[in-house]
């Protein structure tokens, strides 16, 4: 084979079509023989090929040949036996390097945008978290803004808590991430407004508006018993003292006051709360709050806190356990707890101080155990009561047919001093409490209302109906304590601990 050759087909291995197209180069390198050596041994010697009009390279002439990349290519020998040859090509070659480098571009960042999209997906939910929290802290403070109902320290310490996590999590949030933070930066902004709202309200609050209103409806109150006292020529007549009877019994309350959840949490919407009267010292009573276990029938824990601000706070609490306790009738005075000892008809009492049952004893006749309780609220056969005249039990027996049976009891011993039996059945009734020996009973008008709908005057011996509303913000009571000296209602709503101002009728002073 000549130089020339061997030099095309290189040529034609790094621009012709697959290197195993044998035939093609078959047709094109001449074969050894005869008659081609002659020929090819001269100098200046030529060769040429050429493709048919539509661009098919047919080699060696015959049908079916294949089709070649391309076509029109001359050669010749120079003087120094080198080959030359001049090529057209049909199309520009793919660039290969290329599209590898675009496909190893698209794969980087295909792994950076999912990389992107699994972190906006993660602070979607985040930014969808702090919404509804801005949302329920927005809702608080409107209800805060617009309600009468009074709020403490402890709702502002709460809001203020939530805010400051919101405020760590949002910068956290920014920190962390990259790209457009508008969304980000709104909730930011947010969060500050929220943040000075609240400092103004508690600045509000610390300024005491809603004990403001009260003596302002209190004043307005006065006024008009002064001019309805100037009209009729009689002197106004001033409300009765702390712990007096002298008035004419209960006409009527106020709306309640929220204090706070009880200490246990929302499940344990059974118990009961107060404070301690006693006749001895009745503005230092400490104030007592008795969850019941979330079966709704053992008392097992109760706390005590000397102030109302620890109360709020849920700070300097006593925390005690009796584990004997059944049902939420508890009654708490001159510094003893009196509870229905469990599974039993005995009622006991329990020394605060020492935390021991001093005394137990049966109520004679008393139905236990879900006999004869209140309506919507199990275990509460035997209730305790406290007034100005002192301890007293609110219970039934099989003699009286379930109706209620008030007894007094001395509070030392247990031992009962004096029994009325009423008319009015125990079960219809949904809770009841003693104010200067007078008996109020309440039922169910509503989810939102209560109405004190009964009454019964040991004193007299009468009994009557009434028709005071008495709102609430859960469903159900469990129990309405009585505190002489402060004349408030303290009641245990589904776990909720709320006070009420009960307001008397004002007997007219006798002329001297």
């Amino acid at each position: 084979m000549r130089p020339y050759a061997l030099s095309l087909l290189g040529l034609l291995f790094l621009l012709g079509p697959a290197a195993g197209d044998v035939e093609f180069y078959r047709s094109i390198i001449p074969s050894p023989g005869p008659s081609s050596a002659g020929n090819s041994s001269s100098r200046g010697d030529s060769f040429s090929s050429s493709s048919s009009s539509s661009g098919i390279l047919q080699p060696g002439g015959g049908p079916g040949s294949r089709y070649q990349p391309f076509s029109n290519f001359t050669g010749s020998i120079d003087d120094h036996g080198t080959c030359q040859c001049s090529l057209l090509l049909p199309d520009t070659p793919f660039p290969v390097e290329k599209m590898e480098q675009l496909e190893f571009t698209a794969h980087s960042l295909t792994e950076k945008f999912q990389t992107e999209l699994s972190k906006v997906k993660e602070y979607a939910e985040l930014i969808s978290i702090y919404e509804k929290k801005l949302l329920n802290l927005t809702v608080r403070i409107e209800i805060m803004e617009k309600d009468s109902i009074s709020y403490t320290e402890l709702d502002f310490e709460l809001i203020k808590i939530e805010v400051k996590e919101m405020e760590k999590l949002i910068i956290q949030l920014k920190e962390s991430f990259v790209g457009s933070s508008e969304i980000v930066d709104q909730l930011e902004v947010e969060i500050w407004n929220l943040t000075v709202l609240v400092q103004k309200l508690e600045t509000l609050d610390k300024n005491n508006i809603l004990a403001v209103r009260r003596e302002i409806a209190v004043l307005k109150k006065k006024l008009k018993e002064c001019v309805a006292s100037k009209r009729e020529d009689a002197p106004a007549v001033p409300p009765p003292s702390p712990g007096s009877c002298a008035h004419g019994g209960v006409v009527n309350i106020s709306k309640p006051s929220v204090v706070q959840l009880n200490w246990r949490g929302f499940s344990y919407i059974y118990g009961a709360w107060g404070r301690d009267y006693s006749p001895q010292h009745p503005e230092q009573g400490l104030y007592w709050v008795a969850p019941l276990e979330t079966s709704g029938r053992t008392l097992e824990y109760y706390r005590l806190y000397n102030t109302l601000d620890d109360l709020l706070l849920y700070k300097n609490a006593q925390e005690n356990r009796v584990a004997y306790g059944q049902g939420s009738g508890t009654a708490v005075y001159n510094n003893n707890m009196y509870i229905n000892w469990y599974n039993t008809q005995e009622i006991a009492k329990v020394n605060l101080t020492t935390n021991t049952v001093a005394v137990k004893r049966p109520l004679p006749g008393a139905a236990y155990n879900n006999r004869f309780s209140y309506a919507n609220v199990g275990w509460q056969d035997i209730d305790f009561a406290v007034d100005e005249n002192g301890l007293w039990v609110i219970y039934s027996t099989e003699a009286a047919t379930g109706n209620i049976v008030i007894s007094k009891l001395n509070d030392t011993t247990l031992e009962v001093l004096s029994t009325w039996q009423t008319k009015q059945y125990k079960p219809s009734v949904s809770n009841a409490f003693m104010v200067c020996g007078v008996l109020y009973a309440t039922r169910t008008l509503s989810t939102r209302v209560e109405e004190i709908f009964y009454y019964y005057d040991t004193n007299t011996e009468k009994e009557g109906q009434l028709g005071i509303k008495m709102p609430k913000v859960q469903e159900k009571v469990q129990s309405i304590n009585y505190h002489p000296f402060d004349q408030k209602l303290f009641v245990y709503n589904d776990g909720y601990l709320l006070n009420y101002d009960v307001i008397f009728q004002q007997e007219p002073q006798q002329p001297v």
